[in-house]
């Protein structure tokens, strides 16, 4: 992946590459919570470090392929690009009714669809009644619209997260209504997400560390320090995160999903904020590589929801936290 690193990415050239991977095999990751979780982070973080926008992608394939198995959902064609969309803004809601033979029909407008003209089917969150549904969905069918609508950011430009009208087009049901919520796995993609803003944190460190060795100068290194210790922090993270999944599969891992994932969020802006600061604009107007991660991670960030994913983890802090000793 490494001739990757520096070349324009468009739409196109982003699905070109994730076929690429899944076509050498390298989407088949071990699932979470049976015994190398902390392998599976570090592949996610490997090609995000190469380029946030094709982690986004790829990090929503292989969650569908762990969801689909968690689910007992059905084994999905080898050459399928599948997506994941479970934003649920009140503007946008999908609803979902039963049709012919054991398919349901979509309704509606989704939204936050990442690599919507790029995939070839998806797993949606949508309605019933009351009940939150997780339906699988062929792209290329009647009755699915990918707009342009919903996406106007710089920051990961090339992954395409538009909105999706759906008018009857057909679907699947995977797993039992409220399933795709409450289940261990739900959690453990959540941490998948962090090792992404991890991966995307050390391609700043490296571009950093290389501009500290071409100018040895006190506040370079200094910024260099800031950096490496929160990278250090991020990384025991992980690891102790992955470990605890494989201990412990089957658990209610949200409080220390939601733990790791504040460590490596407050991590990614250190590194954001020292960087930019020690190299100054060369980098981002010349590199592309470092230009693309600056604008990128920010956005990608922003599946944190900062103070109320905060003030959600000093809420689990008092239900089950333990003693902050050694």
């Amino acid at each position: 992946m490494d001739e990757w690193a520096y070349e324009e990415v468009t739409p196109v050239l982003l699905q070109h590459r994730l076929q690429i991977l899944n076509q050498r095999g390298l989407d088949r990751l071990p699932l979470p919570g049976q015994g190398q979780t902390l392998d599976r982070w570090r592949a996610l973080a490997k090609v995000a470090n190469h380029d946030l926008g094709l982690v986004k992608l790829y990090e929503g394939h292989t969650d569908a392929l762990a969801i689909l198995s968690e689910l007992d959902g059905f084994v999905p064609l080898p050459d399928s690009l599948w997506g994941v969309w479970a934003a649920e803004p009140p503007d946008a809601r999908l609803l979902v009714r039963y049709g012919a033979d054991s398919m349901v029909t979509l309704h509606g407008r989704k939204s936050w669809c990442s690599g919507a003209s790029l995939v070839s089917h998806a797993l949606v969150t949508a309605w019933m009644d009351d009940h939150p549904m997780l339906v699988a969905v062929e792209m290329n069918q009647p009755g699915v619209e990918v707009t342009q609508d919903g996406w106007r950011a710089v920051g990961m430009q090339a992954t395409g997260s538009v909105d999706v009208l759906f008018d009857g087009a057909a679907g699947v049901l995977v797993g039992a209504p409220g399933r795709y919520l409450h289940r261990p796995g739900f959690w453990h993609g959540g941490g998948g997400i962090a090792a992404c803003w991890y991966g995307s944190a050390t391609a700043l460190a490296d571009t950093l560390r290389a501009h500290c060795k071409r100018h040895r100068e006190p506040h370079a290194l200094a910024h260099l320090g800031h950096v490496d210790a929160a990278l250090l922090g991020a990384a025991t993270a992980l690891r102790q995160a992955a470990a605890w999944i494989d201990r412990e599969p089957t658990a209610d891992a949200r409080y220390p999903i939601c733990q790791l994932r504040a460590v490596v969020e407050q991590c990614s802006e250190i590194v954001i904020r020292h960087a930019g600061r020690a190299f100054g604009a060369a980098p981002l107007c010349r590199d592309a590589y470092c230009a693309r991660h600056m604008a990128d991670l920010p956005v990608y960030l922003r599946q944190s929801h900062a103070e109320r994913d905060l003030a959600v983890l000093g809420d689990l802090n008092l239900l089950e936290g333990a003693p902050w000793q050694l």
